[in-house]
């Protein structure tokens, strides 16, 4: 049992999953806050397509 402490304690290898714990993380915060950011640039343009519907076209078209 002694050994197998000592081991435990020596093994260097949970540090790699930690990293990637981390790394995650990180990621994880970016892809939330470009979802928010995407999330209100893109109400905002289907707001004003919908208003640029409404409104109707702005010009008479001309036959050349």
């Amino acid at each position: 049992m002694k050994n197998f402490l000592s081991d435990f304690a020596r093994d260097e290898s949970g540090a790699s999953a930690a990293e990637y714990a981390l790394i995650l993380a990180i990621v994880g915060v970016g892809i939330a806050g470009a979802a928010v950011y995407l999330r209100n640039t893109i109400v905002t343009s289907i707001e004003r397509a919908g208003d640029a519907v409404k409104a109707g076209p702005t010009t008479t078209p001309t036959k050349t």
